[in-house]
This record gives structure tokens, sequence and C-alpha cells, in this order.
């Protein structure tokens, strides 16, 4: 696809602004631990892990989950006399808005919940590269490695030589079908769907038995969930990860992604979504779903238990399957993650305490709260709808296929995701424009 004019001027506007913060950023000195100033480059975490004596306290910033997070402090404060963890809870929307600005202030958190813009913060330096523990406190043993690989802002390690680490996983998450097992009977259906195809004949088959086929929380994420879906079954892994990254010459203007999104605008055509898909909250289609508004459900792993709490035995889950039957399983997914400030004076303390988060004591709070633990077999096993998300989410694991929301390709990707996908939804844009507004933002946010 050619070049647009205005992304051309895009880039050269951004190189001027670049070459206009050469000078003063070369004059800087290095950062060290608690200091305010600020250099381009990762660093990271001093070799050992011996935690200073004396008292200590941590202040952790963060957006989700505040009662798992209370409890986790409270857990491992018991364990830590010495260290007391005070809590700083943020709304999600401000969180994010203003994370820039929080973590390259002096006043910054010692730890901070890993959200979208983060990578840029590990690139210049406000954030420290978690490698050495990694390796010290072998948490590749109790957290799955392509957990971890999320969290490398796509860089190699100063101090290993390995792919760098900015964050620690608390709770792990994926997103897939939810499914009423009563109306998909009545539908004749009798079963999770093995490929795309099959699932989009189940999607007929509940309109054809004048049920509502899908439901869909658009207002918000659930339409950038459907959508993100259909890419992972689509799209190459690794090109999807390189454009997620900001990889020089990646792309999501692909003939897979046009398909996908051709498939958002004809299953609306369809009829297969909930009435007003558009000006319905996720939390709004999930509570429609529970009363048996629609056969499935777009959504996560944090649903389940709202949904199990209402519906019992008669609530399941599927990750959305592949092209075939043998397709790896992939699925768009995160985590409660927390990465370590360069401007604390206690990386020793905060590191502990993301060791603890890999501990079973952890996981089982993790687990209680609804979310998966970095190491299911360190808590109880699952059962219901549980155990449906921890089965897909272990065979993701196994096929390397948990990729992480698209708009961690940008900061300011969120709304185009989200507006373009209703725009989808409602066939009022061309799945081309739609890429193309995406890729937009993305060379604006990577312009050399």
């Amino acid at each position: 696809m050619m070049e647009r004019t205005h992304r051309v001027r895009r880039r050269v506007a951004a190189t001027v602004c670049a070459a206009a913060l050469v000078l003063p950023l070369t004059a800087c000195d290095a950062l060290t631990p608690g200091s305010a100033a600020a250099v381009p480059g990762p660093r990271s975490v001093p070799s050992s892990t011996a935690v200073p004596d004396g008292d200590i306290t941590l202040r952790l910033q963060f957006a989700d989950a505040p009662l798992m997070v209370d409890a986790l402090i409270a857990a491992f404060e018991k364990g830590h006399p010495n260290i007391s963890v005070e809590p700083q809870y943020k709304t999600f929307s401000d969180y994010v808005q203003n994370l820039k600005l929080t973590m390259t202030s002096d006043t910054a958190p010692d730890i901070a919940q890993y959200a979208v813009g983060m990578t840029d913060l590990a690139a210049d330096g406000h954030i420290l590269d978690l490698a050495p523990y990694r390796e010290a406190y072998g948490w590749d043993k109790a957290i799955p490695p392509v957990s971890l690989d999320q969290l490398t802002a796509g860089q190699t390690s100063e101090a290993t030589g390995g792919r760098a680490l900015f964050g620690v996983p608390a709770g792990l998450s994926m997103t897939g079908i939810y499914y009423n097992k009563e109306l998909a009977k009545k539908a004749g259906i009798d079963g999770p769907p093995k490929t795309v195809a099959e699932f989009e004949n189940q999607l007929a088959a509940a309109e054809d038995a004048d049920l509502t086929p899908l439901g869909v929380g658009a207002l918000d994420s659930g339409g950038l969930h459907l959508w993100a879906a259909l890419l992972n079954q689509l799209m190459p892994t690794d090109d999807y990860w390189d454009w997620v990254n900001g990889t020089k010459g990646a792309t999501i203007e692909t003939q897979a992604a046009v398909t996908a999104s051709k498939l958002v605008i004809d299953w609306g055509r369809k009829g297969y979504y909930n009435d007003s898909a558009n000006g319905t909250a996720q939390v709004d289609s999930t509570a429609q779903f529970a009363k048996g508004d629609s056969v499935f459900l777009v959504n996560g792993n944090w649903a389940a238990g709202q949904l199990a709490t209402v519906m019992g035995d008669n609530v399941g889950f599927f990750p959305m399957p592949g092209e075939q039957a043998s397709s790896p399983t992939v699925a768009s997914g995160f985590s409660v993650s927390y990465a370590v400030s360069s401007r604390t004076e206690h990386p020793e303390a905060a590191g502990a305490f993301l060791d603890f988060l890999t501990t079973p004591e952890a996981g089982q709070i993790i687990s209680d709260n609804g979310f998966m633990p970095p190491n299911p077999d360190a808590v109880k096993k699952p059962e219901g709808v549980l155990a449906d998300i921890a089965e897909g989410h272990r065979r993701a694991v196994a096929d390397d296929g948990i990729t992480t929301f698209p708009d961690f390709a940008a900061p300011a990707m969120l709304d185009r995701l989200r507006s373009g996908v209703q725009k989808l939804i409602a066939n009022r844009i061309d799945p081309s424009d739609y890429l193309d507004s995406l890729q937009d933002e993305w060379e604006e946010h990577h312009a050399e």
C-alpha cells in the first residue's frame, strides 16, 4: 500500500522534534536509583536480592483489583514485617492518562501496575529491567515464560544479555467466548466449535432458532475483544507481535486483518449481535448474557466469577477457534503486572514483593479473586467454567499463543480501535479505511 502524504508529513515533523531534543538529553548525567534525571536506555535492578535491614516503605500505584491487591499486601507484610506497602489506587482511565507524568516525576511510586505506555518508559529508563531477578529468583519455574515475554518491551537486557523484563504478573487473563448450554442445545449446538467456520455456523443456527447469537458490549471493549479474537486466528502471531512491539516496517494493513474486519461487518449484517451492541457496555452485555439474552458472549476470564455464581453449570467457555481444527490456540490476554520505578530507593524490597506474587500463597489469593495465578498447579483445581478457562489458557500457553491486546501498539491506539470496531459493527467503514487509521496512529507514535 502506497504511503500517504499525511504520513510522510508526520514523520518529518516527528524527526524535527526529535532532533530538537537530542542536545539537552545527551547532556544529562546517567540515572541512578532515586535520582530525578532520566536518559534514554533501559536500566537494571542490582544483582543482589538481599533486602537491607531496617524499616522500608514501598508505594504501590495500581488500577485493577483493589481487593486482591489489599489481600496480597496483607499477606506479604505478614511475612516481611520490616516492609510496609502503601497502596495508591487510581481509576483505570485516570491511571493510564497520567502514567507517563506519574512515572517521570520525582514522586514516582516504587511499584506501578504495568499498562499501555510502559514500553516507552522502559526505553527511556524510567522503569527497571528485572531480568537479573528473573534469573536469581527463578521466575521461569513459577510463571509461564510466554507471560513474562509479554513484559520485555521488545528489548534485550543489558545486564544479562537475554530478554529484558519490565514487569512481573500477578493475575493472568485471556479472552474468549462464553456460551449458555441450555440455549445452545435449543439451537442444536452440541458443544464448542473446532474452527471459525463452525462457530459461524453455530451463530447462524442460533439466529435460525430465533435466539440472539452473540452478546457484544462494544460501547467500551467488547467489540475490540471480538475483532482481536478473529485477528488472532488469521494473522501470523509473529507479524502481530512485530506490530504491537513497534518493529520497524510492521503493519496491520494485511489481508488477514482485512478478513477479520470483514467478518465483524458480515456478522452484523446477518443480525448475529445483540440489539444496540454499540451502545452496550461490556458489564451490561455480561449481565444480559447471565439472564439468558444470548447464546454466546465475548468477554474475558474476569467475568467468570460473576457468571459462575449466576449460571452455575449452565455456562461454558472456549477460546476463539482457529481456521483449522489443528490450528494452535491463540487468544488475547495480559496480566495484572507490576513494574519497578528507576527512582525507587528500595529495588531489593520491591523485588521481594514481586517474588511473593509467584508463591502458592499469593496464587490462591489471586485465584480467589477471579484471576488465573501464574502457577496454576500451586492452587486448588478449578471447577465448572473456571476449569474451562484454565484449560483454554493451558492450551494457549502450550502453543505460545497468548498475545497482548492491540491497544498496546500505541498509547492513543485504544480510541482508534474502539471507535473503528463500532463502525465495523454498524457497517459504516470499509475494512481498509479502518486499518489505515490504525496504521496512521502506529506510524505517528513510532515515527523516527
